[in-house]
């Protein structure tokens, strides 16, 4: 089970309106908010306290965002989840933060509300790859993933799953509350040689079929023009 204390985030940011920006949203979510406004001062935070997430601008005074990446992938006695937050959009660009250690890349503008999902999916997924067990939601749409033992079950009954569907499950569960889109469904499954999106609908409806059609409530949900998520 996931730690009920509240998440705590360091942003590394200089500038200040929207670190203020989201220092006021993540304060409604009952986040503990950190700041750093230049990358030296952020890596010696990041590496002396502990946080559940860092929200890493790229162009930073001093030391520059990706150095900062490297400096905590290096130095740091455990896995940081790092969101790369910048205005650089393009492929070459996120290739080159998540070649530096980056989990996962953000660009301005952004919504406050995405950015907080991704920081709470990035903390979960770290407690998640610890314990190896995963459990979400209550009652009727509890749902308990064994990643050593290949097993699930919904509100306590086993349920077997076909290799693919199991995956796709378990994509969803780590990434909960984010919805993931098809296409990052495919890559995540099938890597260098994807399917087509035939096939994972195919896998998606036996994975409905098992999850959802015995009970009352669904809990996998389709998300129009974005993709599936988890409704629990």
């Amino acid at each position: 089970m996931f730690n009920s204390s509240p998440l705590k985030v360091l942003v590394i940011e200089d500038n200040h309106d929207i670190a203020s920006n989201i220092a006021d949203y993540f304060a409604q979510q009952e986040v503990i908010t950190d700041f750093a406004y230049d990358g030296e001062l952020g890596c010696t935070l990041a590496l002396e306290q502990y946080f559940d997430c860092i929200v890493l601008d790229i162009a930073l005074p001093g030391m520059d965002g990706l150095t900062v990446c490297k400096q905590l992938r290096d130095k740091a006695d455990r896995h940081i989840p790092i969101i790369m937050l910048t205005a650089r959009d393009t492929l070459d660009d996120k290739l080159v933060g998540f070649a530096q250690g980056a989990d996962d890349y953000l660009t301005k503008p952004f919504a406050l509300d995405e950015l907080y999902v991704r920081c709470l999916a990035l903390s979960k997924r770290h407690v998640l790859n610890k314990s190896r067990v995963i459990e979400l939601g209550q009652n009727e749409k509890k749902l308990c993933l064994d990643i050593q033992t290949n097993t699930i079950s919904r509100a306590d009954q086993t349920i077997s799953l076909q290799p693919i569907a199991f995956k796709i499950l378990k994509l969803l569960m780590e990434s909960h509350p984010r919805a993931l889109s098809k296409s990052e469904l495919i890559d995540k499954i099938w890597g260098d040689e994807p399917t087509d999106s035939d096939a994972l609908r195919s896998h998606i409806y036996q994975l409905r079929k098992e999850i959802d059609k015995p009970f009352s409530s669904p809990v996998i949900k389709t998300i129009h023009s974005v993709g599936l998520a988890l409704d629990l």
